[in-house]
């Protein structure tokens, strides 16, 4: 057992290290950025598409920050502005399909998979489901009442203090990184030396086989599912590896995870939104299989067709 636990140990700091490299500068520039015209700038610049998908120019404020930031930073924007119950609705589908954007596309270079194919899937499924709610699903008119106080972040300014400020954001990010990674690393060490995860892997097979993808990418997808990709990428660089999972599987995996991971976090957060969190729940699940599915089919045919040649 101490063997087991030292390997998952040791696993566990490597992959966050390797991850670390990645999470802390993008997070230090994104945190200095908040503080330059630079980002302002780039909300100026999606004010005019958001008439399209019906809501405000304000909305532009949450949907950058989202976008680049996180979901934290997406709600606490919201949060600062009188929304309707639609806009906020609307403003949740898209952040849970596209946020944290720069970190978690980078970290999709870890496990394989081209960075530019994931913010591509994402920010167009956030735009077109926006579309969708936007013309064909009814709500009432009124403004959403937030069940929480908004929490303002205290004011930072002179240069000095904005370093230190974002430096500190950035330590916490792999802070928060090692103490999510390192545990389950050393999890993932005993499913797979005390036999456990060949039990995970026949109960997911169903699913696995629905989405079109081998069973032995079981944990790739588990990883995804509860704790999203920016934390779950060191878990999935390991079990691609050490499971043996190929290339269609791993792109697979990846495309259901883009559309739909931490989708328990990632969902009970907007309950203070005022917002019906189970459609949420169920458009994003609902979509990441359908989508899976397309592409496993459509890449099966040309796999077929590339035999026939």
């Amino acid at each position: 057992m101490k063997t087991i636990l030292t390997r998952g140990l040791h696993k566990g700091l490597s992959v966050t290290w390797t991850l670390s490299k990645v999470i802390f500068p993008i997070t230090l520039i994104l945190t200095l950025l908040r503080y330059t015209p630079v980002l302002p700038y780039f909300i100026h610049l999606i004010e005019p598409l958001m008439s399209g998908i019906g809501l405000p120019g304000e909305a532009s404020v949450p949907l950058v920050l989202g976008f680049s930031l996180n979901l934290y930073a997406g709600i606490a924007a919201i949060i600062s502005f009188d929304f309707t119950v639609k806009q906020v609705f609307i403003l949740a589908v898209m952040l849970s399909f596209a946020h944290n954007l720069f970190v978690e596309s980078t970290v999709a270079v870890k496990v394989g998979v081209r960075w530019y194919i994931v913010i591509v899937i994402r920010l167009s499924l956030a735009f077109l489901s926006a579309l969708v709610i936007h013309h064909f699903v009814p709500f009432k008119q009124t403004l959403a009442q937030y069940s929480f106080e908004e929490a303002q972040e205290g004011a930072v300014s002179g240069v000095i203090n904005i370093i230190m400020h974002a430096l500190t954001t950035a330590f916490d990010s792999v802070w928060g990184l090692a103490i999510i990674v390192v545990p389950l690393m050393i999890v993932m060490q005993l499913f797979r030396d005390l036999g456990w995860l060949d039990t995970l892997t026949e109960w997911l097979s169903p699913f696995t086989r629905l989405l079109g993808i081998k069973s032995n990418a079981a944990m790739t997808l588990v990883a995804g599912l509860t704790i999203g990709l920016a934390f779950g990428a060191g878990v999935m660089v390991e079990a691609i590896k050490d499971d043996h999972v190929e290339k269609k599987d791993m792109y697979l995996s990846f495309i259901f995870l883009v559309s739909c991971h931490a989708v328990v976090e990632d969902t009970l957060i907007f309950i203070p939104l005022g917002i019906p969190v189970l459609p949420l729940f169920f458009i994003r699940l609902l979509t990441a299989i359908i989508l899976t599915r397309i592409v496993s089919i459509i890449w099966t045919e040309v796999e077929k067709n590339k035999q026939i040649i």
